[in-house]
């Protein structure tokens, strides 16, 4: 490497030129500008202070300028410039600051002529900041090192020194300590210990530096060791319980997050204390006691991957963030050299690359973990003898190759796979029966001979028969994948899900990698199985005791997704690989046809759920025409809640859950041949005998006091109005519509705790706009709408049915009442007068925070005898619902009802409309011109403005 160029701030065109290796500021140059500014200085400290800090301020942003100048640019087939090599410039750019400001201070403001032994000060770089490296805006850690007790001196010379450092824009963690404070806080405190150990002299007095380094010796390190790895594991562990326990969060934290930044220097702390204290690794290499030539290679390229994505994401973010958002996810690909040839973004592969790199992180922790164990410096889990030895008397290993240390699963040699490879499969299952955890041992060992999990025994049926036991009947199938999968061995098992290792997909739906998706789900699904969940899903669990092959329930849920990212869809792909790895495990041509079936179709449940009006008998008929038998109906619901319980923690509702058993109910009578509200034939509604009969059951239940109000009502409503409104809600609207005036209007609500929504009725004469108007004043106030429908009386009157939560997830109203108050207002104001609809503040686009993920605008229709159903897909954004039913009804066209949903930043809505006038379905030139309607709206840059009620904009919600 070339030595660093030397930089003369006062010589620096306005055009920099590029040098790969400028971190070095001319220090005499910069000392002798300090001092020229002490001269015309008024002698008093605010004064000398601020002129430190502009001449000191310009040369750091110079020199950060030089420095980030390449690491910053997007890579054009060139070597990406080094991560590690950026944070070392950094801090060196760093100590030439400091220095010269020591000095300064020490010459200029508190000079001490003739210090006395109490006087004698060290600035020292400790943490991070003493290892030399340092992102742009990283914390910079020091410790003012006193030789006796704090003096004023002292105190005014570290005074002066931390608040010029603050005015440059610098975060300090400091400390001033004797050498006997340091070494007695180090032993007590394990981060102290872990920041001291990585200790640099910046300024100030070296013999006090080198008597605290003297300090730190094997004799006072040796009888910690225990303790200080002990704790090293604890705090991370703790760590990612704060960051996110998984690894495959799609917005992983860097730093803190499981297999990250913090990971490596954990590891890298506790092989430099077993280093000191004379106990692991020659003076050259620290790592060389724990880790293979080949595993630090692994180390060191982890080390620099991550150091270059901290660099390009403190810069892009602007301050020290260590989450890979969404939004910075793409630039970070295009400066980290995943570009398209185009010159796109590739955001999967980078994402991709991330989490194998987090993974192979995870494998170096374990071999760490098995190294220390074997020289006996990492403690052994606590462990109850007595347990211990009922325990391993009852329970043994099923091969004498296997054996139980601690509460862990081990092999007697490390060999023991290479010999027989058939039994990684084996061990495994031991673990599950045991109920065991995998000793690091045993990982290492396997890690290492994944490789020998060769084709024969892909296809052997002994390896499948232990493979389809741990899946489908095992004790934590989620635990023992996890496992599998940590290894390498699942992904090299089955290739088809190998194939999704890491991947990720860039939106806000999904909180996890495809993998890790997929083992939570069949977690969720052993739940449903073992009743974990009969609370929260009583359907399913009751429907799972009914199935009659559970294996290949479990087999679809791995490789539901086996297909994502394949140019042949999602669907179709997947089935295709589904249908291969079935073949391979040898199963039943029923199962693999069971199984491909379920991959093909695993969402299809909950797109006419959510996207269809399921009180529509053909709705009903077409879903039972694509599911055909009650087994494959009860597979896929169990399979729908784990895999929508499974995207993320507060994707699943019971709204969803409603909708989902509401048309399972409904199929489950269609296949029985019976008939209920639900289930109509279209010759019956054609000759309304299934109409006239649905009137008449209601009007039996009917009380005669009332009997002539609800007649009123229900001799004029159709099916749709009768169907889909409970007995009680159409009392309620059979009162309002009798004591209504023509040009009047009331809007009311109930809370459906099932739904956990709030339904809003609006009745009020009928006019053109007006379900756009309804809509806007809803976004107005913050309404998240999750479903709607809309019905006309005798062709002057509206009935608008809205189901509303707040953007908590909770019923709208719920909790405020007054707020809900207000918005009926606001609703009965907007059925008269659509001028009514838009009055509030405007949104604050703080609270909305912007995404740089491409969701592709698509519009589709299908027609139905009587309507036609319009699914529209987007960006989502305030008021969308509003804009898409404004374009709707510009085209004269009417809403029968609407079904909304948001996957993430991605709305998916469906509309059921008709011909104003014809009431008939669209033809090719409606569909054509609503069409272009619809994406203009969907194009953020035709977006409506929307305004936000005073009374809702804490929680104003985007739908």
């Amino acid at each position: 490497m070339t030595s660093p160029k030397t930089i003369n701030p006062k010589s620096i065109p306005d055009t920099m030129p590029s040098p790969s290796h400028v971190t070095r500021i001319d220090g005499l140059e910069l000392r002798y500008r300090l001092s020229s500014a002490a001269e015309q200085s008024n002698g008093q400290t605010n004064d000398l202070r601020a002129r430190a800090v502009g001449i000191l301020k310009e040369c750091l942003t110079v020199g950060r300028a030089y420095i980030l100048k390449h690491h910053l640019e997007i890579p054009n087939g060139k070597t990406l410039p080094s991560g590690l090599g950026t944070a070392r410039q950094l801090a060196e750019l760093t100590d030439q600051i400091v220095s010269a400001l020591w000095d300064y201070t020490l010459t200029h403001v508190y000079r001490a002529r003739n210090p006395t032994e109490g006087e004698r000060l060290s600035l020292v770089a400790v943490g991070g900041y003493g290892r030399g490296e340092l992102a742009p805006h990283s914390d910079i850690d020091l410790l003012f090192l006193r030789a006796w007790k704090q003096t004023p001196h002292g105190e005014s010379v570290i005074e002066f020194i931390l608040y010029t450092l603050w005015d440059l824009g610098f975060k300090v963690g400091y400390a001033s300590r004797s050498i006997d404070d340091c070494l007695r806080l180090a032993l007590e405190d394990h981060t102290i210990m872990a920041a001291l150990l990585e200790n640099r002299l910046i300024a100030g007095d070296r013999e006090l530096h080198d008597a605290l380094r003297a300090s730190i010796s094997p004799e006072q390190l040796k009888p910690n060791i225990g303790p200080f790895i002990a704790a090293k594991l604890s705090e991370r562990e703790s760590r990612h319980d704060r960051a996110g326990t998984s690894r495959y969060l799609v917005e992983p934290n860097l730093k803190e997050g499981r297999g990250g930044l913090r990971d490596l220097q954990s590891l890298y702390w506790i092989a430099h204390y077993l280093t000191m204290a004379g106990e692991a690794g020659p003076s050259g290499n620290i790592l060389n006691g724990l880790l293979t030539p080949k595993e630090q290679a692994l180390f060191d390229k982890a080390f620099e991957f991550f150091w270059r994505v901290r660099i390009l994401l403190h810069n892009l973010a602007g301050r020290a963030e260590e989450r890979l958002h969404f939004d910075l996810q793409p630039e970070l690909a295009r400066r980290m050299g995943f570009v398209s040839p185009q010159g796109e973004p590739l955001v999967e592969r980078f994402m991709r690359r991330y989490f194998h790199t987090a993974r192979e992180v995870g494998t170096l922790t374990r071999i760490v973990c098995t190294q220390l164990e074997d020289q006996k410096s990492k403690p052994q889990p606590s462990l109850n003898r007595l347990w211990q030895s009922a325990k391993g008397a009852l329970l043994r290993p099923d091969h004498p190759g296997f054996v139980i240390e601690g509460h862990r699963l081990s092999v007697r040699y490390e060999g023991i796979f290479e010999l027989e490879p058939h039994l990684m499969m084996a061990f495994f299952a031991n673990i599950d029966r045991l109920e065991l955890d995998l000793h690091p041992k045993a990982f290492t060992a396997i890690s290492r001979k994944i490789g020998l999990m060769d084709a024969k025994l892909r296809r052997s049926s002994e390896q499948a028969d232990i493979f389809l036991r741990l899946l489908s009947k095992g004790k934590n199938p989620y635990r023992i994948l996890s496992l599998m999968s940590e290894t390498g061995l699942l992904g090299r098992y089955l290739p088809e899900y190998g194939r999704i290792v890491a991947q990720t997909q860039l939106n806000m739906y999904h909180a996890y990698t495809v993998d890790e998706h997929t083992l939570k789900a069949l977690d969720i699904i052993h739940g449903i199985d073992t009743g974990r969940y009969k609370n929260e899903h009583p359907l399913a669990t009751q429907l799972i005791k009914q199935v009659i092959d559970k294996d290949s329930l479990y087999l679809a849920m791995l490789l539901h997704d086996t297909g994502k990212g394949d140019d042949l869809g999602q669907e179709i792909a997947g089935e295709i690989s589904a249908r291969k790895a079935c073949t391979r495990l040898g199963l039943a041509a029923w199962q693999i046809d069971q199984v491909g079936w379920l991959v093909r179709h695993h969402l299809v449940l909950s797109d006419f759920a959510q996207k269809r009006d399921i009180h529509d008998p053909d709705t009903i008929r077409n879903f039972a025409e694509i599911v055909q038998t009650p087994e494959r109906l009860r597979l896929l619901l169990i399979l729908t809640v784990a895999d929508i319980r499974a995207v993320g923690p507060t994707v699943w509702n019971a709204w969803k859950g409603q909708l989902m058993r509401d048309l399972v109910a409904a199929t489950e009578a269609h296949f029985r041949g019976g008939r209920d509200n639900a289930i109509l034939s279209q010759t019956d509604q054609a000759n309304n005998q299934a109409l006239t009969q649905l009137r008449k059951s209601i009007l039996d239940k009917t009380p005669k006091p009332e009997k002539v109000t609800m007649e009123t009502l229900v001799m004029r409503a159709q099916w749709p109005l009768l169907s889909q409104n409970t007995y009680e809600d159409l009392k309620q609207l059979a009162q309002h519509y009798a004591q209504l005036a023509p040009n009047e209007a009331k809007a009311w609500y109930r809370i459906d705790e099932q739904k956990n929504a709030a339904i809003i009725t609006i009745l009020g004469p009928d006019r053109r706009g007006l379900f756009a108007d309804l809509s806007q004043t809803l976004a107005v106030f913050g309404a998240n709408v999750l479903g709607a429908s809309a019905h006309t009386l005798d062709h002057d009157r509206a009935i608008d049915v809205f189901s509303v939560q707040d953007i908590s997830g909770q019923a709208f109203g719920k909790t405020h009442t007054h707020t809900m108050d207000k918005l009926l207002q606001a609703l009965m104001k907007s059925s008269l007068d659509s001028s009514q609809s838009s009055e509030p503040l405007p949104i604050s686009r703080a609270k909305i925070r912007a995404i740089d993920v491409t969701i592709a605008a698509t519009v589709l229709f299908e027609n139905t005898p009587q309507a036609t159903i319009i699914e529209v897909s987007g960006r989502d954004r305030p008021g969308l619902l509003a804009g898409l039913a404004r374009a709707i009804d510009n085209n004269a066209l009417s809403i029968g009802s609407a079904h909304i949903d948001c996957y993430g930043h991605r709305a998916v809505d469906a509309f059921y409309v008709f011909d104003q006038e014809t009431r008939k379905p669209l033809n090719a030139d409606q569909k054509k011109a609503l069409k272009a309607d619809i994406l203009a709206v969907l194009d953020e840059g035709h977006a409506m403005q929307i305004k936000v009620s005073p009374l809702t904009l804490k929680t104003a919600t985007k739908r």
